[in-house]
Order: C-alpha cells, then structure tokens, then sequence
C-alpha cells in the first residue's frame, strides 16, 4: 500500500495534523508526518516533494496556517495528489490560509478541506488510494456505514428522550 505523506509548516499545526493521523491509524494506512516550512525551509520541502514518489508515497497532505503557502509549495514540486488543511492563525480564524491553500493557479492543482479539516484531508487521501486498492475501499464502507449507524442510534436516543 502506498504512504501518505503529512506535512505542517509547525508543530503548532499539529493539533489538526493529529486528526489526520489517528484517521489514517484507523484505517491502517501507512504514514509519515514532518515539519517543513514553505518559508524557513524551502529546500527540505521540496526535497520531501520532489522524492515523495520514489519514496513509495501516494497522496502528500499539508497542513499550515496564516500564509498557507505549505500545500502549493509541495504541489509545484510533485504530481501526486496534495490535499491542503488551512489551519486557523492568531487573525482571521483561518480564512487567510483557506484562501491560501484554495487560490492555486492554473496547472498546479490542490486539493483543499475544510479549515482545521484534519480527518477529512486523511479520509480524502484514503478515499485517492483506494481507486486501486480494494481492501481500503472496503475499509471505508464500513466507516461509512458504522458512522450512519451512529447517528440513527443518537437520532433513536433523542427521540425518547424528548418524547
């Protein structure tokens, strides 16, 4: 099975970046996670970018916030699948990094979820993976299922509470 590959431009991220891993543990899907900055360290970035593939990775996810440059700066350097997770910054409660991580242009593609998305981003790079793996496919029906099964149980629950 492939990797994925998680990266967050700080370990402040890593509250979201958690999300994302305990999402792919679940599923048990392979993953690595890093600390590269579009910024402070461009270079190692595009290194982790431009080997992904070779390194037996299938989907990369990056995780930042305020300028959000992370999920680009990786795309520009691979044509695997980049899922971005804008994180809420100290202003703006994440809209600066939604525009950031959406606003790519033309050729360089990104996938983007919703602010602070972390289990999303990982169930979108399961969801990528399993086009050509069937047990993970597998694995994510009966997520899906168990996940509907919950909420008819809590929708059962507060029908005789209020009734």
């Amino acid at each position: 099975m492939k990797k994925v590959g998680i990266v967050m431009g700080s370990d402040s991220d890593l509250p979201v970046v958690q999300k994302a891993a305990d999402q792919l543990k679940a599923l048990e899907i392979p993953f690595e996670v890093h600390v590269y900055s579009a910024h402070r360290t461009p270079a190692e970035a595009r290194d982790f970018a431009l080997t992904a593939r070779a390194r037996g990775f299938g989907v990369l996810i990056a995780a930042a916030g305020m300028a959000a440059h992370l999920a680009g700066a990786l795309a520009a350097n691979t044509t695997l699948p980049v899922i971005g997770i804008p994180c809420a910054g100290p202003c703006l409660e994440g809209l600066d990094a939604l525009l950031s991580t959406v606003q790519m242009p033309s050729g360089i593609p990104v996938a983007t979820v919703a602010v602070g998305g972390g289990a999303n981003a990982a169930l979108l790079a399961a969801q990528i993976l399993a086009v050509e793996d069937a047990a993970l496919a597998a694995k994510l029906d009966a997520k899906r299922a168990a996940d509907a099964e919950a909420v008819l149980r809590k929708d059962a629950g507060i029908a005789e509470r209020l009734q």
